[in-house]
């Protein structure tokens, strides 16, 4: 039978809101609840509109279903064999709660109602660990090795992350993970299936609890990670170490280990993405008459030849002498401000040089001329 458009099912327009679509979708529930509706037909409508509210209550999956329709998401057998989008992990329990008297419907098995699995032993994937590590300027520049040590959860060795020995049949739901649970409501007795407290949704137990781990399947232990420093990261800048998350479960792949960085900042340079700025003190004979200078960059030192006749403020480069971009392996520049720094106190023979020079017309600067004709 081929389906319904999901704005049909639910009576609203393509434009509805979302407070439209969640009031259209109470009041078919309302309607066609299996406990409530004896019509025929009844239950596969109830049906029909809870997959139509999973998917238009979603802004994500509703931008899917509006782009492609349907084919958003035909995945055959990726939910028990139905095809379409996989409804087992959605979580209804806000509007039933709303409805039937605020009671628990969260361990509900929607997965059950649409024909697909809810059990608790299906492999799930570990989650992804985020941890900050601090460098100093120099380590982010060149690059280096630094251990980062942990407590980390892994699945306990001695019951391979089962926490038990002696698997068998849970006697509470008999394998099946869930458990029948009478609820009431306005509309009387409604029997729900819900989550089996004695086994957790896996369908077994285990005749011998695992003593390591105390039947957890894991434990924690301290872990030495070594961790590569790009060279050239920056603070916020994140590196992914694969699977050395915390372990999956039932044979679930690990998640990944986050590193996200924080870089002190350097007496020396003053960072600018890729490139680096660095206050050069000068005299006013090496502005004047020009001079050399030894300047200590990332990679060695280098002789900054200042021209005559130099600026205070005046900036020189060094192309490539900055920081290399982590991504791309760019080089930055390195930016050299020339600051004129006056001797605190002159000597004698300083001072008098300084006279005769007072003397002489020092005045040969637009600047002057500039000044002079906005200061009349």
């Amino acid at each position: 039978m081929n389906k319904r458009d999901y704005y049909e099912v639910l009576g609203v327009s393509k434009d509805a809101s979302a407070d439209e679509i969640k009031s259209a979708f109470r009041r078919l529930a309302k309607k066609y609840h299996p406990d409530v509706c004896k019509e025929e037909g009844g239950a596969e409508k109830f049906k029909e509109a809870q997959e139509a509210y999973a998917v238009l209550s979603n802004p994500t999956e509703r931008a899917k279903y509006d782009k492609y329709g349907f084919n958003a998401f035909d995945n055959p057998g990726a939910n028990g064999g139905r095809g379409g989008y996989d409804f087992s992990g959605f979580d209804f329990s806000d509007i039933f709660e709303d409805m039937f008297g605020g009671r628990d419907f969260s361990s509900f098995s929607w997965g059950d109602l649409f024909g697909g699995s809810s059990r608790a032993d299906r492999p799930s994937h570990g989650s992804d660990l985020l941890y900050s590590m601090k460098v100093d300027f120099m380590e982010a520049a060149l690059g280096t090795k630094k251990d980062l040590t942990l407590d980390v959860v892994e699945n306990c060795p001695d019951c391979n992350g089962v926490g038990g020995f002696d698997k068998m049949t849970c006697p509470d739901c008999g394998g099946k993970g869930v458990v029948n649970k009478t609820q009431t409501s306005l509309f009387g007795q409604i029997m729900t299936r819900v989550t089996c407290s004695t086994c957790g949704g896996k369908g077994y137990t285990f005749k011998t609890k695992c003593k390591t781990c105390g039947g957890k399947g894991r434990y924690k232990q301290r872990k030495t990670y070594t961790v590569e420093v790009p060279k050239g990261v920056d603070t916020g800048d994140r590196i992914r170490m694969s699977g050395k998350g915390e372990p999956g479960k039932n044979g679930g792949a690990n998640g990944d280990l986050y590193i996200e960085f924080t870089v002190s900042d350097s007496s020396l340079y003053k960072r600018e993405k890729d490139d680096l700025y660095m206050d050069v003190p000068v005299t006013i004979t090496e502005l004047v008459l020009g001079g050399k200078k030894t300047i200590k960059t990332l990679d060695g030192e280098i002789e900054l030849k200042i021209p005559s006749g130099s600026q205070t403020g005046d900036v020189l480069r060094a192309k490539a002498k900055g920081m290399t971009n982590v991504r791309t392996g760019r080089v930055g520049d390195l930016y050299l401000v020339l600051n004129l720094y006056l001797p605190n106190k002159l000597t004698r023979e300083q001072k008098d040089l300084f006279e005769e020079l007072a003397k002489t017309d020092l005045t040969n600067n637009d600047a002057f001329k500039k000044f002079d004709k906005i200061n009349r």
